[in-house]
């Protein structure tokens, strides 16, 4: 008897072939505010090997931090554009990923307080059932020190969490998923 998996039993790798022609990788446009940012990171299994078919998904706020919003559609003004705040991307053969943005402005959180600059990511690959979410957050950004969801992760683990400056270019990033192992990037339920 020979045993085959069925669609049902079965998850991905399916993204290319759904998702492609939804990808967006350059956040950014001439006249948009904010300080333009490049994110480059790679997904990476429990053996430290690349994922070559996960999908990310980077949802953030504009320079003034706010999310946009349907309803604000009508509000716009025929000469100035809305940062929509979503981007998405497959990684390649060696699981890299990468996003061209701005950094987002601080949002509020839940108590009123303010939010430290971060990005919401979600990761689709193959094997899972439910999406990966997590944050980005940037280095040396004084308000990670009082965010209210960094302050629930265990401060060893925030090396996670937040991405690394290029040497050589201050508006590069980079910011690693790594789905199990030492430093297994936090993830949070959604």
């Amino acid at each position: 008897m020979k045993l085959t998996a069925t669609t049902w039993q079965t998850v991905g790798p399916f993204f290319r072939i759904g998702l492609e022609r939804f990808y967006v990788s350059d956040l950014t446009f001439p006249g948009i505010a904010g300080e333009r940012i490049e994110i480059r990171g790679r997904v990476l299994d429990g053996d430290n090997e690349p994922v070559p078919d996960a999908v990310i998904e980077i949802w953030q706020a504009d320079a003034h931090g706010k999310y946009f919003r349907a309803e604000n559609v009508a509000r716009e003004k025929k000469n100035e554009k809305m940062f929509r705040g979503f981007g998405r991307v497959s990684t390649s053969d060696d699981g890299s990923f990468h996003f061209k943005t701005i950094k987002p402005g601080a949002v509020a959180a839940p108590d009123g307080t303010l939010q430290a600059p971060h990005i919401a990511v979600s990761v689709f690959m193959r094997g899972l059932l439910r999406r990966l979410t997590t944050r980005m957050y940037f280095p040396g950004d004084t308000a990670n020190a009082d965010d209210f969801v960094l302050h629930k992760v265990d401060p060893a683990r925030w090396q996670t969490l937040i991405a690394k400056s290029s040497a050589t270019d201050k508006n590069l990033l980079e910011w690693n998923v790594l789905l199990q192992g030492a430093d297994e990037t936090v993830f949070f339920n959604a």
